[in-house]
């Protein structure tokens, strides 16, 4: 069998790391964050797709993407940072639940212990997973739990 892939989708605003509220998000970049991602793959000799958009359409052809790669068993699993569309996209829900694609809902501040908005999640009811709060180091402990289904 081929190598499987991890799927990382990075939504609105995500672009912004390591300028936007860095007291929240820390000072790491999404191109950071990719670095990480790619050597946790390696580790687990997976290959990665790395993507960020601010539509949510674009993220839902994504999962859709991964779905169709799920189908074939070439899928280790989607890590899904959201960002904003966790609380609002039933969308988002819909496509990870209509391809089944095994889901980690990433965030990477403690949601929980922010605005009243962010305690809801549409996401969680499609998540394998959910972490929160581990800064960029979730993107990593992420992949290490997709390398482990």
């Amino acid at each position: 069998m081929s190598q499987k892939t991890v799927f990382v989708l990075n939504g609105p605003n995500l672009n912004l790391l390591g300028t936007r509220e860095p007291h929240i998000y820390g000072a790491h970049t999404l191109a950071d964050v990719q670095q990480l991602c790619q050597s946790a793959c390696e580790r687990h000799g997976l290959a990665l797709q790395f993507r960020q958009s601010n539509h949510e359409g674009q993220l839902v052809d994504w999962v859709h993407e991964a779905g169709r790669l799920h189908a074939d068993g070439r899928l280790a699993g989607l890590v899904l940072n959201a960002g904003a569309y966790t609380h609002t996209s039933v969308a988002l829900l819909d496509a990870v639940k209509g391809t089944g694609v095994p889901m980690v809902e990433l965030h990477i501040s403690n949601v929980h212990a922010r605005e009243p908005f962010r305690h809801h999640s549409y996401l969680s009811a499609a998540a394998r997973a959910v972490l929160c709060g581990f800064g960029v180091q979730g993107y990593v402990l992420a992949i290490d739990g997709l390398a482990q289904w």
